[in-house]
This record gives C-alpha cells, structure tokens and sequence, in this order.
C-alpha cells in the first residue's frame, strides 16, 4: 500500500480490483471489467478518505468522483457502511440468502432463516414485497412499528422511493427479456461454453461445478447461475433454478426462474412471482390452434 493512500481508499479499491479480476476470468463484458478497475484507480488516487467525503457528500459527492456512475456510488457505499459487497461475494461464490437478509435492521439469524425456508424469500427485493404484501405480518412476530421501521429501512437501502405499483412494473425486465437470458444461460451451460468456479457454500471437495454467464441486454447487464442455496439442493433443484441479477447502471435486481411444476404453466420457464406476466406471454405466443384448445 502506498503510504498518501488512506487507508480505507486502498481497502475499497483492493475490492473493486477483485471484482475486476473475477468479471474478467468469467468472461465478462470488457467495458463493465474496466469501469471496476478505473474506480478502482480513482479511490488509490484520491487523498481525502472516501468515506469522509460519502458522509459530508453522500452518494451524490461519490458520482462527482471521475469515472463513479450511479452503481459504482452505491457499491462503494455498501463497502464504506458494511464492509460487504453483495455482488462480489456473488462472484466469489460465497452468495447465502440468510446473511443478506439479516442484515436488515430488525432482522436476525433466526427470522432470516425462517424467512428464507418458510416464504421462500432469497432477496431484499422480495423482502420489500413480503412486506407490503402481508405475509411479514402473517409470519408472526412482526408487528405493525417494526414493520414499517424494516419497510422504511427497505426503501432506503434499495435506493429508491417506492412508487406506485405499475411505475415499478415498468421499470422491470419483461418477461421475454427475462427468459431469453435463462435459454442462453441453460444452453451454453449444458454445451459447457461457460466458466466453472467453485462455490464455497455446500460444496466440501471445492469441485468448480458452478457454470456463471455475465450478458448484456440493451443497458441491462446480467449475470446468470443456477441457484445454489440450501432450498435448491434439498429439493433436488441446483441445475434447474435460475438465478438473474440485473443491473441497468441505477441499481442492481435480481429474480428467479424455475420450470413451473403444476397448472396452465406445467412444465414452462417462468419468473418467480411474476406467474400472471408468463401465463400472458405464453398466450401470445400459442398458434391460432393452441389458443383455440385452450379457450
């Protein structure tokens, strides 16, 4: 480290080297792979220390910084306020939905689990919409003040001010999109086209079984895995879920799509909470014939 450095630029910067190196070794667009190094390269150059700058600043003082977009800003701050960064231990293969989830004020290892194994919660974007949608409130023990304190806290830590419910459908993928990157990943997979790296969660031996595609769709960046959390594998399910991560340079989302196993959609690719979007879309896709059996 060189001495003018201080110490937490250097610590942070180390971090955004490592996620350079990891995007580049799994095959990741080169411009995303550069705009980690040159942030990288901003915070070792940089003598005021950054997280005094984010605290005078906030997030609008870290995109003044050369080369710091709005998704750099945000990695940067999860790294100054948690010391964590969800998409590098994503690419070290260290993802566990029951940490992410317990770092929510209000949420501890117990509730996170049972959430995570009970209502089938895996991000904080599903957290969000268990919130709003009652079945926090249903899984007992939440009341109404520590409700509203983790929906506030939600709001918050996504980074943005939750709107109504269709300006938040319009800013999702669509379906197609969605299920478009699922094909590439399934097929490049099973042909063996894609980088394999080791997990480090439910894998003893270190075996690198875990094939990972980083892709683009327009400004959206993806990045695609089977899932490899506790739930997959005791169902029997780590090469069938699929898991997105998506980040359009605002803020990064992420869902889940798995091959529905009952009903209209027996058998199909779908999104996870987002079935009455998939049903609509296999509708327009069906012949004249199709929709006439179905009808």
């Amino acid at each position: 480290m060189t001495s003018n450095i201080p110490l937490i630029n250097w610590t942070i910067a180390e971090r955004l080297k490592e996620v350079a190196e990891l995007l580049h070794s799994q095959g990741s667009n080169p411009f995303r792979v550069q705009a980690y190094q040159h942030a990288a390269q901003t915070l070792e150059q940089l003598e005021r220390p950054i997280d005094a700058l984010f605290h005078a600043e906030g997030l609008e003082g870290l995109k003044q910084l050369p080369g710091i977009g709005e998704s750099l800003a945000q990695a940067i701050r999860e790294l100054i306020l948690r010391g964590k960064l969800p998409m590098l231990d994503r690419l070290r293969g260290e993802t566990e939905p029951e940490s992410l989830l317990a770092t929510v004020p209000g949420i501890g290892k117990k509730l996170a689990a049972r959430l995570h194994h009970d209502l089938e919660i895996d991000t904080l974007e599903e957290l969000e919409a268990a919130a709003h949608d009652g079945r926090l409130r249903q899984a007992g023990g939440i009341g109404e003040k520590r409700l509203a304190g983790l929906i506030s806290c939600l709001t918050e830590r996504l980074g943005r001010v939750r709107a109504k419910a269709q300006h938040v459908a319009q800013d999702l993928p669509p379906i197609e999109e969605l299920l478009d990157v699922d094909r590439e990943y399934r097929e490049k997979a099973k042909a063996g086209a894609l980088h394999l790296f080791a997990p480090r969660r439910f894998n003893p031996t270190h075996e690198a079984w875990l094939p990972i595609l980083h892709t683009q769709r327009g400004d959206r960046h993806y990045t695609a895995l089977f899932s490899n959390t506790a739930r997959a594998h005791q169902k029997g399910k780590t090469f069938d879920w699929v898991v997105l991560f998506f980040d359009d340079g605002e803020k990064e989302s992420q869902c889940t799509i798995i091959t529905a196993e009952w009903g209209i959609l027996e058998g199909r690719r779908i999104v996870r909470g987002r079935e009455t979007e998939c049903l609509r879309y296999y509708a327009n896709q069906a012949t004249p014939e199709q929709k006439t059996t179905t009808t």
